[in-house]
């Protein structure tokens, strides 16, 4: 098995380390930019050596015609299903010829077992010819045993690749019509970088809306937790746990969330958790950086009205 891992301006995608653990460190790091000291960082202990791949500017289509003959020799390839995975994976089984499973949750040499149902059911899968694979992230641990990462450089710039830099064209049919930068809003919850999260101990939907404010004032995203998506307040893609979205941002604020395991497993490994909550002895309370005892919805809205004061978003 082979992980093709898409990395853009230096950032490994989402569900990353576990791809590369599934596939036992067979690893091609397909990217935009040759600076890539951070992502292979980020590697450490899961891989001894990588090979890199420049394809230039970013382009699904011709990056999956480009990378086909690099992936060929193994029988499975899998990516993770971080947007741009989901965005290549198509275009590369189109190319190689082979059936896309996507949403696995496990992946062998020999098969899959693979989300179905809109979640709600489990599909094995047993691989009869060569096949590409897309991996949810988050669904499993990863052992850090390799003490360094070594790289190989390939140059690979087909000039598909070029014409859709240059004027928005593409191969297969696909053209870009514009690249905007991602709205925090809507933005995966896996990929966010800050979140904003409310729990149980918000007193009303209004009280989210107060919230999805302070979110856009500082750049973050809006989650919640399962007690909220069953009163039906926020969207079920808004959940954060075991039964939601895992999530790895480097801000974590968790308002009125008393940090039940089924939540604070699938919070990764933030850099940053900051808590608000009337108990003090709570699971939330205890893991994070910054505990404040006072009630969420107070502070909720105290924060909406000075950043609104101030009138600018974070950077």
């Amino acid at each position: 098995m082979l992980a093709l891992l898409i990395v853009r301006d230096g950032v490994l995608p989402a569900g990353a380390a576990e791809t590369v653990e599934e596939c036992h460190g067979d690893v091609i790091v397909a990217t935009d930019d040759d600076e890539l000291d951070d992502a292979l960082e980020a590697l450490t202990g899961l891989v001894g050596s990588v090979t890199c791949v420049d394809v230039g500017p970013f382009h699904p289509a011709a990056w999956a015609k480009a990378l086909a003959p690099l992936v060929a020799h193994a029988d499975v390839v899998v990516l993770p299903a971080s947007p741009d995975g989901r965005d290549v994976a198509p275009h590369l089984a189109h190319r190689l010829e082979r059936t896309l499973h996507a949403n696995a949750v496990r992946v062998t040499a020999d098969g899959a077992d693979v989300v179905a149902d809109a979640g709600l059911a489990l599909r094995a899968v047993a691989f009869t010819d060569p096949c590409v694979v897309t991996l949810q992230p988050g669904v499993r641990s990863v052992e850090r045993r390799r003490p360094s990462v070594a790289a190989r450089w390939i140059s690979v710039v087909p000039a598909d690749v070029v014409e859709a830099a240059e004027h928005g064209g593409g191969c297969d049919g696909v053209h870009t019509v514009a690249l905007l930068a991602a709205d925090a809003a809507s933005i995966d919850l896996a990929e966010a970088p800050r979140i904003v999260a409310g729990g149980a101990g918000l007193d009303s939907p209004e009280r989210f809306d107060q919230l999805a404010d302070v979110a856009a004032a500082l750049g973050a995203s809006i989650g919640t937790t399962r007690v909220v998506t069953d009163r039906g307040w926020l969207p079920h893609q808004r959940q954060i746990g075991t039964t939601g979205v895992v999530v790895d941002p480097e801000l974590y604020m968790a308002f009125g969330i008393s940090g039940a395991v089924q939540h604070t497993t699938g919070l990764g490994d933030p850099d940053h958790i900051i808590s608000v909550n009337i108990d003090p002895h709570c699971p939330m309370m205890q893991v994070a950086d910054v505990a404040i005892v006072a009630d969420a919805n107070e502070v909720i809205a105290e924060l909406a009205r000075l950043l609104a004061a101030g009138g600018e978003r974070a950077p």
